[in-house]
């Protein structure tokens, strides 16, 4: 019945690449019979066919493809970052998504946060770490690894500055307990609009705070002040 089934759905789909998804929670000796079947399916319409658990594959020698986050990564091209993406802009907004990524895609993968994921984190991340990202996901914050930090500071220019390549001292003059909230304020995206209705102040005000912020960071600019500010450990990430 399975083969037949399987057999159908090839048909079907006239040559389109096919994953046969049974439930890979069955004991490993079902998982092979269905596997198997599907195979033979394979076989028989001459499609090969792709399973999702080296168990149902064990029979002729094969290896499992995966389970659905995968066949999605698999469908682009093994990015994972990019699979993220695609699927975020399917999900509901409630969806808090968090992605693991081999370490060397971390640093590039900042874009992603924006674009509705709550992280990215390397897939050698310790448990700890993940279960206070997942924590802060869930939250509806998001998460950034120092290396994606890093990343950020360089492509937009603070590292390469002469100002910056000193190691940091401490400001001449502190910020307020209320520029420290404008600035978290910043770091959160949001405008002197949204930050004055949040803090029951005039946007006359939140200007005269951020002034006085970027000239306490020596920044030029607002991104530049949370860049310097996630540096300096005053923005809470």
């Amino acid at each position: 019945m399975v083969a037949t089934n399987t057999t159908e759905v090839l048909e079907a789909a006239t040559g389109k690449p096919i994953i046969f998804m049974p439930a890979r929670h069955d004991h490993h000796r079902v998982q092979t019979g269905d596997g198997y079947a599907a195979y033979v399916a394979g076989a028989l319409a001459g499609v090969e066919i792709g399973v999702t658990t080296d168990a149902q594959s064990s029979w002729w020698g094969g290896r499992g493809l995966g389970t659905v986050p995968h066949a999605l990564i698999a469908a682009y091209g093994g990015n994972t970052v990019l699979a993220a993406t695609k699927f975020a802009e399917w999900a509901p907004p409630d969806f808090n998504i968090v992605v693991l990524v081999e370490p060397a895609s971390l640093a590039p993968s900042f874009a992603v946060l924006l674009q509705g994921v709550r992280a990215v984190l390397p897939i050698d991340v310790s448990p700890e770490q993940l279960v206070a990202a997942l924590q802060a996901a869930a939250s509806g914050l998001l998460v950034l690894h120092p290396a994606q930090v890093a990343a950020q500071v360089t492509a937009n220019g603070f590292a390469s500055a002469p100002a910056r390549s000193r190691e940091l001292n401490e400001l001449a003059e502190p910020l307020t307990p209320r520029e420290s909230e404008v600035l978290q304020m910043l770091a959160g995206g949001l405008v002197n609009k949204e930050i004055a209705a949040k803090l029951a102040i005039s946007e006359h005000t939140v200007k005269f705070h951020v002034a006085s912020i970027l000239g306490k960071l020596g920044a030029a600019t607002r991104t530049e002040a949370v860049s310097v500010g996630i540096r300096r450990g005053l923005v809470l990430l």
